[in-house]
């Protein structure tokens, strides 16, 4: 019985669809209708004027083709939009016009930025920072820690205030929490990802993207600190050429004399912490939004970017020397900056001229009000104690 009730409805509606197929016309039945654009009319494109159509010139000889509005879109065509610029200076754009920033092609903007990035910054930053490392270890296996060649007097010369030794700390804390994200950032995915897996990475990205933008304000104020609390120290002078032309004395274990900055020393402030650094913070704030009345464009952002991957490149590159000569490379120099102190065969071997200076009392070897623990070098001669 079910059997027959189910064939009759089936057959049923079988016929009802072939009396109402017979009773409507042929263009008449329901459905959606597929049409080739390059069949609606074949002979559209004989128009002499066919490639300067507007889309909807287009539209009216082949419905359905929006070539005219794509060819806009890929040449960096901006289109209406009744934004403010202020809020989105970009609306109705979505690709950039063709540049050519230094090593792309002849691209749109966006591709110009990510070749540059990955074919120049990204592996040519990276191969200098190792080589840096490994020139410094291979300096250290050769020469070991720099030795006093004289024994330890005893007395104590203060070579930096508490004042100068809180900035370089908040500065170097703050350089090394910014190198130490950023490369992970920038390189992490070549050396880290490989081992801790895509989960792990991205949690460690996102939390070091965070601690790079709370270091970053750091860094920015400690830096002018140090630019205006060492810059005197750092000005250059005609004992400095003497020292450039002798290469230090590193190669021949002779020291040279110099002031209380040696040359080295006075050009990796102007260079790493004065120039790159500058450029490193100002490229930062971009990058942040922070500088006010600056309209923020993709282009603006890619070339901020651009300009900080490359001097941060440049700046670690130079403090990998610098952090190497502070700890392991001289014996005496990470006490001088921990505690403030250096004896006084330290400063006569190292810094000649400025211990001839403090000799003489044209610099006072305590600056410091609080007198400190150690016995002061001033209390040697009646000249130095003259100069406290």
């Amino acid at each position: 019985m079910m059997r027959r009730l189910i064939f009759t409805l089936a057959w049923g509606w079988m016929a009802l669809g072939a009396v109402a197929q017979t009773a409507l016309p042929a263009d008449a039945v329901a459905g959606v209708k597929s049409a080739n654009i390059f069949q609606v009319a074949p002979g559209a494109d004989t128009d002499p004027k066919y490639k300067d159509q507007t889309n909807a010139e287009r539209g009216q000889v082949q419905p359905g083709n929006n070539a005219p509005m794509w060819r806009q879109v890929g040449q960096g065509v901006t289109g209406y939009s009744s934004l403010p610029l202020s809020q989105a200076p970009e609306a109705g754009n979505l690709i950039q016009k063709f540049v050519q920033y230094p090593g792309s092609r002849l691209t749109n903007a966006g591709e110009a930025w990510r070749q540059v990035r990955n074919q120049w910054i990204i592996p040519y930053g990276g191969s200098l920072l190792l080589i840096v490392l490994g020139a410094v270890a291979l300096f250290y296996w050769r020469k070991g820690t720099m030795e006093l060649h004289g024994q330890e007097t005893g007395r104590k010369i203060e070579r930096f205030t508490p004042f100068e030794r809180s900035a370089h700390w908040a500065n170097a804390i703050a350089f090394v929490a910014l190198a130490v994200s950023g490369i992970v950032m920038a390189f992490g995915k070549f050396f880290i990802q490989p081992i801790i897996g895509n989960a792990l990475f991205g949690w460690l990205s996102y939390a070091l993207k965070n601690i790079h933008n709370f270091a970053g304000p750091l860094f920015a104020v400690s830096l002018v600190i140090v630019i205006v609390t060492f810059v005197r120290d750092n000005l250059p002078r005609k004992e400095d050429i003497t020292w450039l032309l002798k290469g230090g004395g590193m190669i021949s274990g002779t020291e040279v004399p110099s002031h209380r900055f040696n040359a080295g020393e006075k050009l990796l402030f102007w260079g790493g912490v004065f120039f790159l650094g500058l450029v490193v913070v100002a490229s930062g704030l971009v990058l942040d939004k922070l500088v006010p009345g600056l309209i923020y464009e993709r282009s603006t952002m890619q070339i901020a970017n651009m300009v900080h991957g490359v001097a941060t490149c440049l700046m670690m590159a130079m403090f990998i020397g610098h952090i190497y000569m502070g700890t392991i490379g001289m014996r005496g120099a990470y006490s001088a900056m921990r505690d403030g102190y250096v004896d006084e065969t330290w400063a006569k071997e190292h810094h000649e001229l400025w211990y001839d200076d403090i000799k003489s009392g044209k610099i006072p070897a305590q600056r410091t009000v609080t007198a400190p623990s150690p016995t002061p070098a001033t209390t040697s001669t009646p000249a130095s104690s003259a100069s406290v």
